[in-house]
């Protein structure tokens, strides 16, 4: 593994202006770590940071202590071929280009939360833990030590200047937009990331990677889990859990069915329940509680799925935090739709009430507030309140 040598440029930097076409910092050339997945997107950016002038690095960040060599189609990441296609792309471009050794760190700080968080009978998010703790912690620090002005990604989000300083908005394209899993970033943060691609669409990156004599021009997209190539993410977590098995009860507490262990459900969950016994009406049944007290999983009809308020604890801001209840729209998975809600912060808690009603939403997983197209703030779900609790 390569290591950039120590510089004497002046570091934390902050960058004075918008992500814009002349590039960011208001004109100003500054120092800039790509950081490169292998993807076309994240070539896509290190190409347009550089091509705006700035004095730009790439960086592979190694993940996987023992990296397979090539991917399974557009699963999993971080691959020996992901390294390889990051260095390539680097050399096109014609900037400098190192691997960093972040295994370890991506291990405590992502991996083994996820385990745990499933273990605890809530629903994490790997992708926004990771853009918490590796991409904008451990990176981002080790860039302003080492003397950069930002760290640059392939994310599709918007950086702007607002009155209160840097705001971060979603992206011009609907469809890829990731400014949910980008909710963790603070105002300090903000100040030195770059997003170059949020103002253009996923098909015109591509074109202009070919353009670009990219060769990952079209190269599938990772999705799903990086960690979990083949996708089962049950099985996954049977290997760090071991098999626990216990009670599948419906909402009257009748058996139903059984289970090898709790954490490989989560709220909202309809396939793989293998319940012998039908609904009394005849209607499919889906996960509404999994409880790793009592090793028990709850099923029972869509509806009581239902939730109206949610209670989000750490919560984290993009820019000043909140004064006072205010109305926004909320964002509760990374593929959802947004849900017009009211917010306020008590005791150093997140209380939110949905204007309607939502399935699906889990603890663990992530709520993030908006503003039209400006990202507020984002906070983990601790706690729901459902419609037919409500009603009781």
């Amino acid at each position: 593994m390569s290591d950039f040598p120590g510089t004497g440029s002046r570091p934390g930097a902050a960058l004075p202006g918008a992500d814009g076409p002349a590039g960011p910092g208001g004109g100003r050339r500054l120092r800039v770590l790509a950081a490169m997945s292998g993807g076309v997107d994240s070539a896509v950016a290190a190409a347009r940071a550089a091509e705006a002038g700035h004095d730009v690095t790439g960086v592979h960040l190694a993940l996987s202590a023992n990296p397979q060599s090539f991917r399974t189609g557009a699963r999993g990441c971080c691959t020996l071929e992901d390294s390889r296609d990051a260095r390539r792309a680097a050399d096109v471009i014609g900037i400098p280009f190192y691997v960093w050794d972040m295994a370890e760190r991506f291990r405590e700080d992502v991996v083994d939360d996820f385990v745990a968080e499933y273990a605890a009978g809530r629903t994490p998010n790997p992708c926004l833990r990771c853009n918490e703790k590796i991409k904008f912690a451990a990176l981002l620090d080790k860039a302003l030590a080492l003397g950069f002005d930002a760290v640059c990604t392939g994310h599709y989000a918007r950086v702007v200047d607002g009155p209160a300083g840097r705001e971060l908005h979603r992206a011009a394209d609907a469809a890829k937009d990731q400014s949910y899993v980008l909710g963790v970033l603070d105002a300090d943060q903000l100040a030195h990331a770059l997003f170059p691609l949020g103002d253009t669409p996923k098909e015109l990156i591509r074109e202009e990677a070919e353009r670009r004599d990219l060769a990952v021009a079209r190269k599938p997209d990772s999705h799903d889990i990086c960690f979990i190539a083949d996708g089962d993410t049950q099985g996954f977590l049977a290997q760090r859990l071991g098999t626990s098995p216990g009670d599948i009860v419906d909402t009257d507490g009748t058996k139903v069915g059984e289970h090898q262990g709790a954490y490989g459900f989560t709220v909202g969950q309809r396939k793989g329940l293998r319940i012998g016994r039908p609904a009394a009406d005849g209607k499919p049944r889906y996960v509404l509680d999994v409880s790793p007290v009592d090793n028990r999983v709850t099923v029972g009809p869509a509806e009581a799925l239902d939730v109206v308020a949610l209670t989000g604890i750490r919560p984290r801001w993009c820019g000043p935090a909140p004064a006072g209840p205010g109305e926004y729209t909320a964002q509760l998975r990374a593929h959802g739709g947004e849900v017009p809600v009211t917010a306020e912060l008590v005791d150093g808690e997140l209380r939110v009430r949905l204007a309607e009603p939502a399935r699906g939403i889990a603890p663990g997983q992530a709520v993030v507030l908006y503003e039209g197209t400006r990202v507020v703030g984002s906070a983990t779900i601790a706690a729901t309140e459902r419609r037919s609790a409500a009603r009781a």
